[in-house]
C-alpha cells in the first residue's frame, strides 16, 4: 500500500465532463471498517445525481462518487473479525468507489459468489441491496403475485425481474424498445410493455392489477401507478427521474386500501445495511452461485474514462450494468 492513490473526483456540479482524474490520500480504516483495493467499481444513477449536485453524500462519507465495488481486502480496522487480509469481496460503499482504494464497514461486504469474477461481483451490492430491501422486505412480494417493475432493462430492472421470477412472482415490466423488451422476457418477465407503444395501466388492469409496483420514474407515473394497482396493492418508490412533485387524488388510495411507501439506501444506518447484507447472503447468494440469477453486463470503461461511463448511463441506451475498471 502507498500513501496516495488515483481517483476520479467531481470538480463542480454539472455534466459528465466535470469528472476528472486526481490523486488522493489513501483511506485509513476506522474501527469496524476494511480497506479494499478495488478491481472494479459499479456506475449507478446516484453517482450521476451526486455529480449533478442533486444528491449530497452523508457528512462522514467520501466526496468521491461510487457506491459499490469489488476487490481485495488490504487493511483491517479495529474489531474486524469476519474478514482477513487477502479476502476477495464485493461491498456496498458509503462513497469513494471511483478510486484505487476505498474504506467501508466490514459488515457491508459480501463474498464474491462462486462462479463470478470481480467485474460481475462489483455490479451486485448497490442493485441487489436496493431490490432485496424494497421488493422483498419493504414490498413483501410473494410467489404468485403480479409484480410490475419500471425500467426493466436497467441494472435495478434486470435484477428485480430475475429475483421476482426466482421467487415465483408473475413479472411485468416496462422498457423503451423491442430489443430491451426481449431482454426482459429472456430474464423471466411474463410481459414486457413497450411504453412507447402501449399503456402499462391498461395492460395491468386487464390482468387484475399489480399487487406490487417498483418505480424509479416518479412524476406523472405516480397517479398512473396508483391506477395500475390491484385492491390492497403496494407501490414502492425508490427514485424520481421525472421529479418528486405531483398532484394525486388520495381518495382512491383510501377506498382501495393501497399502500405507498419508498426508501433510499444511502442514508440508512450502518446497522440497517448490515442486516440487508445478512439477508442477501442467506437468501440470494445461493441463487447467484447456482447460476439462477446473474448480473446483466452492459459495458466497461477505465477509471480515467468515468465521464464516458456517465454519458453512457445517462443516454439510457445501456442494458444492465456499467462498470469502471480500476486495477
Amino acid at each position: 500500500m502507498t500513501r496516495t492513490m488515483q481517483a476520479v473526483e467531481i470538480t463542480q456540479a454539472g455534466g459528465p465532463e466535470v469528472l476528472r482524474p486526481t490523486t488522493r490520500p489513501m483511506p485509513v480504516p476506522r474501527a469496524g471498517e476494511v480497506v479494499i483495493r478495488l478491481a472494479y467499481a459499479g456506475v449507478n444513477r446516484p453517482d450521476a445525481l451526486q455529480r449533478a449536485g442533486l444528491y449530497a453524500p452523508p457528512p462522514t462519507a467520501s466526496d468521491l462518487p461510487g457506491l459499490e465495488g469489488a476487490g481485495e481486502i488490504v487493511a483491517l480496522g479495529a474489531g474486524v473479525r469476519a474478514w482477513a487480509l487477502g479476502d476477495q469481496v464485493c461491498a456496498l460503499l458509503p462513497g469513494g468507489g471511483y478510486a484505487e482504494y476505498v474504506a467501508t464497514p466490514a459488515a457491508h461486504c459480501l463474498p464474491v459468489p462462486r462462479g463470478l469474477g470481480l467485474k460481475e461481483a462489483a455490479c451486485l451490492p448497490e442493485t441487489f441491496y436496493t431490490v432485496w430491501s424494497n421488493v422483498f422486505q419493504r414490498g413483501a412480494l410473494k410467489g404468485g403475485e403480479r409484480f410490475l417493475v419500471h425500467g426493466g432493462s436497467s441494472g435495478i430492472g434486470t435484477t428485480a425481474i430475475q429475483l421476482a421470477h426466482s421467487f415465483g412472482a408473475r413479472v411485468f415490466t416496462t422498457a423503451g424498445s423491442a430489443e430491451k423488451c426481449k431482454v426482459c422476457m429472456d430474464l423471466g418477465a411474463e410481459r414486457a410493455i413497450n411504453y412507447r407503444e402501449e399503456d402499462f395501466v391498461e395492460v395491468l388492469r386487464a390482468e387484475g392489477g399489480a399487487n406490487l409496483i417498483l418505480d424509479m420514474v416518479g412524476g406523472a407515473y405516480l397517479p398512473r401507478n396508483v391506477n395500475a394497482l390491484a385492491e390492497d396493492g403496494r407501490l414502492v418508490q425508490i427514485a424520481f427521474l421525472q421529479g418528486p412533485n405531483i398532484e394525486l387524488n388520495f381518495s382512491q388510495v383510501m377506498m382501495r386500501r393501497l399502500t405507498i411507501t419508498g426508501s433510499t439506501l444511502r442514508p440508512q444506518s450502518d446497522l440497517a445495511k448490515a442486516r440487508i447484507a445478512e439477508s442477501l447472503r442467506a437468501h440470494v447468494w445461493p441463487l447467484l452461485e447456482a447460476g439462477k440469477v446473474a448480473p446483466v453486463m452492459d459495458s466497461e470503461f477505465p477509471l480515467t474514462e468515468a465521464a464516458a461511463a456517465h454519458a453512457r448511463l445517462e443516454s439510457s441506451g445501456h442494458i444492465g450494468k456499467i462498470v469502471l475498471r480500476v486495477a
